[in-house]
């Protein structure tokens, strides 16, 4: 496990383009799935993460939350399954059904929307406006593994508010740190370092 910050993407950069397929259902997800959203979290995951195993549970009940709201919500893995076998998107359903996760968790096998979102580490969070524009890019919140924080998600929860209220968000946006992705090997990004 190597610990990882976010690259901290520019705000607003349009949510680049993906179609990949989601684990449980076998559909095709894409920006298109969610064009009837004020706001789309797209998160960057893995099955077998520590820090991702360690905020599961609020990324479980981020969904259920604001399921009646305007926020489009997606998981995606790319973690390299050669290497990393429990990242297979066999396992990534187990825990999606484990979970109780109401949203699409997508599978990345060639690693290029992951690169195209500069996701850097597990868990990695890009939230876009209805215009498709990213707002927020950052940490759920404080908590780590073995940092005694407790797991709110207060960071994140504050910046899909303010979004879905049409506000600015107006404060600091701290990176995410977690494990990083696991790049077949050849395939690391230049920003990836």
């Amino acid at each position: 496990m190597v610990k990882t910050a976010s690259t901290m993407l520019s705000l607003g950069t349009a949510a680049p383009e993906f179609q990949l397929p989601d684990v449980v259902s076998g559909e095709t997800i894409s920006l298109a799935t969610f064009k009837d959203s004020k706001a789309l979290l797209v998160m960057f995951i893995c099955q077998h993460c520590p820090f991702v195993k360690h905020v599961q549970v609020e990324l479980a009940k981020i969904g259920q939350d604001y399921q009646e709201q305007a926020l489009g919500i997606v998981a995606i893995s790319a973690n390299d399954v050669a290497n990393y076998p429990d990242d297979s998107p066999e396992k990534l359903k187990q825990m999606a059904e484990e979970l109780n996760l109401n949203f699409p968790v997508c599978y990345d096998a060639s690693q290029e929307v992951s690169k195209s979102y500069t996701a850097a580490c597990t868990p990695d969070f890009f939230l876009f406006n209805g215009a498709g524009k990213l707002a927020y890019r950052g940490q759920l919140d404080d908590s780590r593994p073995s940092n005694g924080i407790p797991v709110t998600g207060k960071d994140l929860r504050q910046a899909i508010d303010a979004v879905l209220q049409n506000n600015k968000l107006e404060f600091e946006q701290k990176p995410s740190i977690g494990c990083n992705i696991k790049w077949k090997p050849g395939n690391e990004p230049e920003y990836f370092g």
